[in-house]
């Protein structure tokens, strides 16, 4: 019999008498493309495969390679998910069938690569369709045969002038998309929060828009709620992941019907099965100006002519006044938070020495001792002149006995707040892009970038001016009796939820060195209690109430319920939900 000739003049391939153990390989750089659609290139692999005599198994046996939204310019064949794993085991496999080159590689360098490799495992390389409608066959069985690698490199050459070529108009039709107003750019992960959705009639119906994504939206709310509500991100990150919550990147893979995890960016090769949620994730997605609908490139918002942000959805996720309410309390949480690690101290950053008036911390010691809080100014390379110590249990005691003494029947309101609106944050960020955009002033060669730069400067001046222009509005808040007091409260909480009570109520306890002697009880004089925040005058209150009460109430007995002075105008910091 005969062997059919390959188009590729110097080789010939064997398959009329032999089978060949093939792989089906499809791959798709985005999954909305339908020109090139999975089925439509297994259908060419199998019609070439049947004309060589090359075999894909079938049922459980099935070889075959999808790599699907996985771009040829970007990723290596030996990077891809499946087909990286099958060139792993040259051995189970004599030949690799693609639908096209640009299937396969797009660059000289990949073609190299997948050339050696096959030479060195001794591979047949087949493409359905290669110039002008023919099939392509590299028979790299035989090492002395060069003709198939110097095809390849022609090809090859071929494939990244194409992709170039393909890079560079995409480029342009990006620029010109990112200036139209709700378009979005379709293919790609969109901005967690949103989905992809046909453009409606109203606005052309052309192209593509976003639309919030309900699942994406409630994790945001939930988030920011629990942030409002004083949770650290550090607590919000730790319920995500215990709820099983997908990150965003997971959310997007499961969406497209993808396993999740894969690639870290520390260890370098270096693989997750699913992503976690990490106070680092949360910061990121509360902080992104995607959630005010505005398009953003590399890093910077993407302006009009008159410097306004260019919106990409209808409906964005916040309003700018959730924005920047959120970025409040981002800051805040910010400010509070300590690199320590006694974090189950309740009187951490409340108790302090008072010689030095440095924070005191409760030491690492042995199991047979009690904890003690201690001076650390020598840890600060400093020096106290009287460092204080003093057993964690008597001092806790001690804050816990005398808050709830004063302030322990206060009753505590729910605050709900209407957002204010304050220009000035985003007036400092556009200040701040437009001083970088006048660092680039002069370094223009031609006339048509001299342009470009002068418009971007005066979108930026237009948008700066019109920020200048507006009022700020203070937020409102409506606060309503809890029923609940502030020992309610005490009694429901952790030690964390504790402990910021105090710290929100500004109470600071001050501590000197004891007198040496056998003490099994608080020496009180050695403590000062202080409160300066809010709650210190409805202590007074408190006080005149209890003293206004019978004669044989003592000094130091709790204020009756009915006693309690409720705050007229709390913070928020105090306020607590039912």
């Amino acid at each position: 019999m005969t062997a059919p000739r390959n188009p590729i003049a110097g080789t010939v391939f064997e398959a009329a008498i032999e089978t060949l153990r093939g792989v089906r390989c499809v791959r798709l750089s985005v999954l909305t493309d339908e020109t090139t659609s999975p089925e439509r290139q297994r259908e060419a692999d199998d019609m070439v495969a049947a004309a060589l005599n090359i075999d894909f198994g079938e049922g459980d046996q099935l070889r075959e390679a999808v790599d699907l939204d996985v771009s040829a310019s970007k990723v290596s064949p030996f990077d891809r998910p499946q087909l990286g794993e099958w060139l792993k085991r040259p051995d189970d496999f004599d030949a690799l069938v693609w639908w096209r080159f640009d299937r396969a590689i797009r660059s000289m360098a990949d073609m190299h690569d997948l050339a050696k490799w096959a030479k060195q495992h001794r591979k047949v390389l087949v493409f359905a369709e290669g110039i002008g409608g023919e099939r392509l066959v590299f028979d790299f069985r035989n090492p002395m045969n060069p003709v198939s690698e110097l095809m390849m490199t022609f090809f090859a050459f071929a494939a990244q002038v194409e992709s170039q070529s393909i890079a560079d108009r995409v480029t342009g039709a990006m620029a010109a998309i990112r200036k139209m107003p709700l378009r979005w750019r379709g293919g790609g992960k969109p901005p967690y929060g949103y989905m992809p959705a046909p453009m409606t009639k109203e606005h052309g119906g052309v192209g593509w828009t976003l639309i919030p994504d309900p699942e994406a939206v409630a994790v945001i709310e939930r988030v920011v709620r629990e942030l409002l509500e004083k949770n650290s991100a550090s607590a919000i990150a730790v319920a995500l992941n215990e709820d099983k919550i997908p990150t965003p990147r997971d959310h997007w893979a499961l969406k497209k019907g993808r396993e999740t995890g894969g690639k870290t960016g520390g260890v370098k090769g270096y693989t997750k099965k699913k992503f976690s949620w990490t106070p680092a994730v949360i910061r990121r997605m509360l902080r992104n100006e995607t959630l005010l609908g505005w398009k953003m490139h590399s890093g910077k918002p993407v302006r009009d002519a008159q410097g306004n942000p260019i919106m990409q959805t209808e409906t964005p996720v916040m309003t700018r006044e959730e924005y920047d309410r959120v970025g409040v309390a981002l800051d805040a949480r910010s400010i509070n938070r300590s690199g320590r690690k006694d974090t189950n101290s309740l009187l951490l950053h409340i108790i302090h020495c008072d010689s030095c008036k440095g924070r005191m911390y409760m030491s690492k010691q042995l199991t047979a001792q009690r904890p003690t809080y201690k001076c650390t100014a020598a840890a600060r390379g400093e020096k106290c002149e009287s460092s204080a110590n003093i057993r964690a249990d008597w001092a806790d005691e001690y804050v816990e006995v005398e808050f709830l003494r004063r302030v322990g029947s206060v009753q505590t309101m729910y605050v709900t707040v209407i957002p204010g609106y304050d220009p000035e944050p985003e007036l400092r960020a556009t200040l701040a892009e437009f001083a970088e955009h006048q660092e680039q002033q002069g370094r223009q060669k031609s006339k048509h970038a001299r342009q470009a730069w002068q418009e971007r400067a005066d979108a930026l001046d237009a948008r700066i001016a019109d920020l200048e222009s507006r009022e700020k509005r203070e937020p409102q808040r409506v606060t309503t009796p809890t029923g609940r007091t502030i020992r309610d409260e005490w009694e429901a909480a952790d030690t964390a939820g504790r402990r910021q009570l105090l710290i929100e109520a500004g109470v600071r306890l001050n501590v000197r060195r004891g007198v040496r002697g056998g003490w099994r009880t608080l020496d009180t004089r050695r403590v000062d209690f202080t409160m300066t925040g809010d709650l210190d005058q409805a202590a007074e209150g408190v006080a005149v109430a209890a003293g206004d009460a019978a004669d044989e109430t003592r000094p130091d007995s709790l204020p009756a319920p009915g006693s309690a002075v409720r705050l007229a105008e709390p913070t928020p910091e105090l306020a607590r939900a039912a």
